[in-house]
């Protein structure tokens, strides 16, 4: 070769970027809305989609992977060297539903690419994400000549992730020889910035909870028993009030007793990463920061623990109202965990807390989401930790700092479960509008993410034995 596999990887990306996009949209233009049961059937269309261009990528193996509820895609190619590592890359290729008429770019799945941006439903979250590996793979090939990846490569791209993933632990144990790894690579997360280079390296939990709170045994007519009657929306939202304490500190008992605080060198590595809270507030849209004192704000997203209300319902909304005290009201809280935290352990602290809390005269029912994940932090030393930091240094020619992600992904899980560290490499933004309206990927993003990926795959055998 005549040039520096580097450069070869860069010049093989950006040729064929065009072509590359392409792709990206006609895979976003399948609705594989997973919580639609009316999108069932595009998200088997969007399993096959991935599938047909895994294997007309080069992968010698790829299956659709039946679950009991949507379908995953295995995807495996072997090493040349029968002692390389074997790499996994987790993701999914199911996408949030989409309000059409909040869409001002363009419509969910009619992908537009407008000055350096893809709009479309899934652009960034996440089949964007998985398309860069797919890109990475192939200017690796192409930079070093090879006809087979430096590592044995699988790919486990789910179907329900965005429904909380609730097949997924069955389908990792019953697979996990199949699955089997030295290293997982979760390629779900954000980056902090185009321009700076940092590399995730832990998760938040997640617990989600339905609370339904009851008063009178009927919808009454307020002016009969107004001032008398339990009134569930006004308990309900009392009991939202006092869910954080004048400090912004979450009142569940004993919910900080196993939360790991920040070292001296995390701390400051959180405050290293430039930070401006006009900046902020314009790319998240979130009008004003909020949250626990004591903390800077990507201290209470990335590494202290949260507590959201995500819906309120009760009475008449979006209809005429008819004047009445509701017989019922709900609620859906999200709460947000860290290292040392349990997922099973906060549920029997929020269920002690909505006990002791919620007055007399109402009933309650609380239900807790069966798809609740611990946090995990990647083991700080591992290897291929450095190799992921050396491989992004590389890609945007400064040093790679160290940063974590407010959401969730089912990290803890893939690494119990197949008893291997994980890794966290995604091409998101925080003002990529993920979830919202006018989901974008940047374009640049995507190709710095090949890049960074491409040069991973080529350095980790002589990082990494099995």
């Amino acid at each position: 070769m005549d040039k520096e596999p580097d450069h070869a990887v860069h010049d093989w990306l950006h040729e064929r970027i065009d072509v590359l996009l392409e792709d990206l949209a006609d895979w976003v233009r399948v609705p594989s809305v997973s919580a639609d049961p009316a999108h069932e059937r595009d998200v088997t269309r969007s399993a096959r989609w991935l599938r047909a261009h895994l294997l007309e990528t080069g992968f010698p193996e790829v299956e659709e992977w039946d679950t009991d509820g949507l379908q995953a895609v295995f995807a495996h190619w072997p090493a040349e060297d029968a002692d390389a590592p074997t790499v996994l890359v987790y993701s999914h290729h199911d996408v949030r539903a989409a309000k059409d008429q909040e869409w001002q770019e363009t419509a969910p799945f009619a992908p537009a690419l407008r000055q350096g941006r893809m709009y479309g439903r899934g652009a960034s979250d996440a089949k964007g994400q998985v398309l860069c590996h797919v890109w990475a793979l192939r200017a690796h090939l192409e930079a070093t000549g090879r006809t087979a990846p430096a590592v044995t490569l699988k790919y486990l791209i789910e179907g329900e992730e965005e429904i909380g993933s609730p097949h997924l632990a069955d389908l990792v144990r019953t697979r996990a020889d199949r699955l089997a790894a030295d290293v997982v690579i979760v390629s779900d997360t954000m980056l902090w910035s185009l321009e700076e280079a940092a590399v995730c390296t832990g998760v938040r939990g997640s617990v989600g909870a339905h609370l339904e709170v009851r008063g009178p045994r009927r919808d009454v007519h307020s002016g009969v028993v107004a001032g008398s009657a339990p009134n569930p929306l006004t308990e309900i939202c009392r009991l939202a009030g006092t869910l954080h304490d004048d400090r912004g500190r979450i009142t569940l008992p004993g919910f900080y007793d196993t939360v790991a605080p920040l070292s001296d060198e995390e701390r400051r590595g959180i405050a290293a990463i430039p930070f401006d809270t006009d900046a902020w507030l314009e790319r998240t849209r979130s009008r004003s920061v909020q949250g626990e004192s004591g903390h800077s704000v990507l201290e209470r997203v990335w590494a202290r623990p949260a507590a959201e209300v995500v819906t309120l319902l009760g009475g008449d909304p979006g209809d005429p109202s008819r004047g009445v005290i509701p017989a019922v009201a709900s609620a859906d809280l999200t709460l947000r965990l860290v290292p040392d935290q349990r997922a099973d352990q906060v549920v029997e602290q929020l269920r002690r807390w909505v006990d002791e809390r919620i007055r007399d005269g109402f009933e309650y029912e609380l239900t807790i989401s069966p798809t609740s994940q611990d946090p995990y932090a990647t083991p700080a030393g591992h290897p291929a930790l450095a190799a992921l930091e050396d491989a992004m240094s590389r890609t945007l020619r400064r040093p790679a700092r160290r940063i974590r992600n407010g959401g969730g992904a089912p990290a803890a899980l893939l690494a119990a479960a197949l008893h291997t560290p994980v890794l966290f490499y995604g091409t998101g933004l925080p003002e990529d509008h993920w979830h919202d309206s006018d989901e974008k990927a940047e374009v640049q993003a995507l190709l710095q993410g090949a890049e960074t990926l491409a040069r991973l795959l080529a350095d980790l055998p002589g990082r990494l034995r099995p």
